[in-house]
């Protein structure tokens, strides 16, 4: 056995360290820490002619607030240590961007690839089954959403097979989310996880005098940008971050390969050609510099890692050139590498902040889900209204008109993806503010994550004195 330090352990060591920071007592950190709820399952599915034995895990990390919250991963690398891991993490994301869940993860252990649709079907069912019987899955107990390997295809399975054996049950449809939007769910979910990654970047990259610090001017536009995997997350990154902010992306990785276009890369032409061909690599005008990892270590502004974990570790990260590095995906930096990074003066945006985009319109959906209406749909056509009563009384004072576009454009009411973003956008500033205060409130801290963690630790903290438990 090497002595490799496990997922959960190092979640567990970022605490004791963002702990030392705090008066926090030593009982309630434990406490903290902890898993409440560990559930191991192992079921048989019929696959061909023959049956498997699946292995599927939920996890409850934390129950200071209900219900807990976080998505199912469909990998071969799952295992319980993992889905703790994750689950903490999960716990501290909520806190950290005041979503008022307790966290949770779960996860299945096959590769999708190697099954049927109906295969698939078969797995979630069994899996969504064996949640209910043990009384892990519920709008008041626990609240799944997707994660690798998973979308609102089997969000919508889980749904169903709910609803099933749950026949009534007013909220049922919060029992899960991540949702297709034609079964209940939210416009702007699958792009919220990237969508919140270029809310956080933008608002890092704001302040003058943190980038000064690392030789940046403020502001996106014509930042240089390397992304790692071309998921959900990443994909959406890249593009946003494009359209949105100015930003040039001149190197993208993913399992065939690395590209680089020091020019910048047209995302949207990127994903297309990968459709057509299975690969980035080839794209036109790019050059194939290396495996997956060798854009990680190409000069920018900005590198996202938004594949799988451990993908910067003590082998390579000495020759990382990236000024920031935003987590995108869960744990792409191992904790022995961390403080080689940290010495190399590089802004770490961590993991559970920068990705919180995707729980936080998760909860949005939820919300949503209680309420039985959809965002926008009570108060649309009244702002619409008041507005155009105003504009027309503006012109009416002033002796002149506008045109009907600009008319448009004033008088409108927001659509429920427009509130959705809205929502999204002031959840990660007002996040990333807490941190930098956070830093500025204690001069010895000095990355964001540990930052991060003193104000979730705080949070969770409240929230057990304030039920009794640690008087």
């Amino acid at each position: 056995m090497s002595g490799k330090i496990s997922f959960f352990k190092s979640v567990e060591n970022y605490v004791d360290k963002a702990a030392s920071y705090t008066d926090i007592p030593r009982g309630l950190v434990e406490q903290i820490k902890a898993c409440n709820l560990v559930l191991q399952i192992r079921f048989p599915v019929r696959v061909g002619n023959d049956y498997q034995v699946i292995e599927a895990y939920r996890v409850q990390h934390s129950h200071h607030r209900l219900p807990t919250k976080g998505g199912i991963r469909y990998a071969e690398s799952v295992d319980q240590d993992e889905v703790m891991a994750l689950a903490a993490l999960m716990t501290y994301k909520c806190a950290l961007v005041d979503v008022p869940f307790g966290g949770a993860k779960g996860g299945i252990r096959i590769n999708p690839a190697n099954y049927t649709v109906e295969q698939l079907q078969s797995i979630t069912r069994r899996y969504t089954t064996e949640l209910i019987k043990k009384n892990f899955i519920g709008p008041g107990i626990d609240v799944p959403a997707p994660d690798y390997g998973t979308g609102p295809r089997e969000m919508a399975w889980i749904l169903d097979t709910y609803q099933a054996f749950r026949h009534g049950e007013i909220d049922s449809i919060g029992c899960v989310t991540g949702k297709p939007v034609t079964q209940n769910g939210i416009r702007g979910r699958a792009e919220a996880t990237g969508r919140g990654v270029y809310y956080g970047l933008r608002q890092c990259v704001s302040y003058a005098e943190d980038m000064a610090k690392i030789g940046l001017t403020p502001g996106m536009e014509g930042k240089t940008m390397v992304v790692q995997g071309l998921g959900n997350v990443g994909s959406n990154t890249a593009l946003i971050s494009q359209k949105e902010g100015g930003v040039k992306i001149i190197g993208v990785s993913e399992r065939e390969g690395s590209i680089q276009d020091l020019n910048g890369i047209d995302v949207e032409k990127l994903l297309a050609f990968r459709r057509e061909t299975g690969s980035i690599i080839g794209y036109p005008g790019s050059t194939h510099i290396g495996d997956a990892l060798a854009a990680l270590e190409m000069e920018c502004d900005i590198l996202v890692p938004a594949a799988l974990e451990n993908q910067i570790t003590l082998e390579n990260a000495d020759r990382i050139k990236a000024k920031i590095i935003a987590e995108a995906a869960n744990g792409p930096i191992t904790a022995d590498a961390d403080p080689i990074l940290q010495k190399k003066g590089i802004v770490i945006l961590p993991d559970f902040y920068i990705n919180a985009g995707g729980v936080t319109v998760s909860y949005f959906e939820w919300l949503k889900n209680l309420s039985h209406h959809r965002f926008g749909r009570l108060e649309n056509r009244f702002q619409t209204n008041a507005f155009a009563r105003i504009v027309s009384k503006v012109e009416e004072m002033t002796g002149k008109t506008i045109t009907d576009r600009e008319r448009e454009l004033l008088t409108r009411g927001g659509t429920e993806i427009e509130l959705v973003n809205s929502g999204l956008e002031d959840t990660m500033i007002t996040a990333f503010d807490q941190i930098r205060e956070t830093l500025k409130q204690h001069p010895d801290i000095k990355d964001l994550r540990t930052a991060a963690f003193v104000c979730s630790l705080k949070k969770i903290a409240s929230d057990y004195i304030s039920m009794g438990i640690f008087p």
